[in-house]
């Protein structure tokens, strides 16, 4: 016959103990969070339109950070920085349609 675990503190525990023992420990430390990522179920060519909106509206608030600047800081990299995300053209991205997928052009 094959030896069982070794008792916990000497005290040799039947399978219905260790069972409540177990049952025990997990009521103890309450129910595990279940995280899981909603599922995004909107379009690719959706996707994108959302995206490149997205950006436009970013770009449209840091030209109005970078406008609220004070004369202080427009030498700044901070300034600097902002300059750069505004002079990127976005327009071309407006214009791209995705394709629709397999069987669907």
């Amino acid at each position: 016959m094959r030896p069982g675990p070794k008792p916990l503190y000497g005290i040799t525990m039947t399978p219905a103990e260790r069972q409540a023992r177990y049952r025990s420990s997990l009521a103890q430390a309450g129910p595990k969070p279940h995280c899981r990522k909603p599922i995004d179920r909107r379009s690719r060519p959706r996707r994108w339109r959302d995206a490149v909106t997205e950006l436009l509206t970013l770009q449209d608030d840091y030209q109005m950070w970078l406008d609220a600047l004070p004369e202080s800081l427009m030498d700044s990299s901070t300034a600097e920085a902002l300059r750069l995300v505004c002079d990127l053209d976005l327009s071309e991205l407006e214009s791209i349609e995705p394709p629709r997928g397999f069987g669907r052009d």
